[in-house]
């Protein structure tokens, strides 16, 4: 549908009359978990749709090396380092078997570390990028930081029992969004196995299986991390994404999670839907003046989406100057849309000259 209005620039823009709205709240009850803590989050919206003691410190065991890979990940574009292993990268616990004197890249160390939930693998990238443990979960603890896990401090890069080495379901939440947006990261953990390839011995070759049932369980399941400690329990962090809609699920100490994650993945894509607020060939008139035409067009410059509750309505304000003077060009921005939902700008959209 066109829509054609001109509305002044200096006060708050005209609201769409047929503001969208998204279907009807779900009928089905929220889901019992078995775990200590959990949250159901949206990462599109940053939304919680379930929450059960989702801000309560506890030990978070190997999920720990998510953090630990997209730290590694992210140094790894500019400098994809060949690390030697030496006997300090030996860790107790679940591992790649690296040996003394074997060279692989950092990236290749991130693949089996995520597959096989590797201690020594964690190790080794600490000990690179960090020079020392201590000096990794420095580097750790100021991006959680900069995501706001401000309920979070990481002692070691494997996930090992510490008693200063905590997280909460909604912290590993943020962290999880983060690192699916990690295109490298997201490609790893999507994979059901992986085969990693080491620089000596020359053609050596492993392929590890991902510890993640949830890959092969759960429609929709794109990653991302097991972890196990007999302190810190169960814990798992997992993605799924449906028709555009992409949720996360944590869950600490909890002894049924591949179900829980599953019931919890159902019943948020029941709550959630993907709706285009706004198309690139919509228009909108703009008088001109000086030109040949008396008015021009404009366009949002890409097609919106917006992921929202079923039962929210988005609302969008369009912002344009009553006049533009000539000459103007394709593609010029002359004005900006806003999309709103719960009276709450959630996404901006600028306006050019078709």
């Amino acid at each position: 549908m066109y829509f054609r209005r001109i509305v002044s620039f200096a006060v708050a823009a005209f609201m769409l009359c047929a503001s969208v709205c998204i279907g009807a709240a779900a009928d089905e009850g929220e889901p019992s978990v078995s775990a200590a803590s959990a949250v159901l989050y949206c990462a599109d919206n940053g939304e919680v749709l379930y929450q059960k003691d989702m801000n309560t410190r506890r030990p978070i065991a190997s999920i720990t090396k998510i953090m630990t890979a997209v730290i590694a990940l992210e140094y790894a574009r500019s400098n994809d380092v060949e690390v030697t292993i030496t006997p300090e990268m030996y860790a107790e616990g679940s591992s790649m078997y690296l040996k003394e004197g074997e060279v692989i890249s950092l990236t290749e160390l991130v693949k089996g570390m995520m597959m096989v939930s590797g201690n020594d693998a964690a190790n080794a990238i600490a000990l690179t990028i960090g020079t020392s443990i201590e000096g990794f979960a420095e580097i750790m603890n100021e991006k959680a930081a900069l995501l706001g896990m401000t309920n979070t401090n990481f002692v070691t890069p494997s996930g090992l029992d510490d008693e200063n080495h905590y997280s909460t379901a909604y912290d590993m939440a943020l962290l999880c969004a983060y690192a699916m947006d990690n295109e490298d990261f997201a490609d790893i953990v999507s994979q059901e196995s992986i085969e990693v390839s080491f620089i000596e011995p020359e053609e050596k070759t492993v392929i590890y299986t991902n510890h993640n049932r949830l890959l092969s369980m759960y429609d929709g399941c794109i990653g991302i991390k097991t972890g196990y400690t007999s302190t810190a329990g169960r814990t798992l962090t997992s993605c799924a994404e449906r028709d555009g809609v992409r949720l996360i699920v944590v869950t600490l100490n909890d002894g049924d999670d591949w179900q829980d994650h599953a019931e919890l993945f159902d019943y948020g894509f029941s709550l959630v839907d993907r709706q285009k607020a706004a198309y690139s060939t919509d228009s909108y008139a703009v008088a001109l003046v000086g030109g040949e035409e008396d008015y021009i067009n404009v366009s949002p410059a890409v097609d919106v989406e917006l992921t929202t509750l079923k039962w929210q309505e988005i609302k969008t304000k369009v912002y344009l100057p009553y006049f533009i003077y000539a000459p103007v060009r394709k593609g010029q921005v002359v004005g900006y849309m806003e999309f709103m939902v719960d009276d709450k700008v959630v996404s901006k959209c600028n306006l050019l000259v078709t």
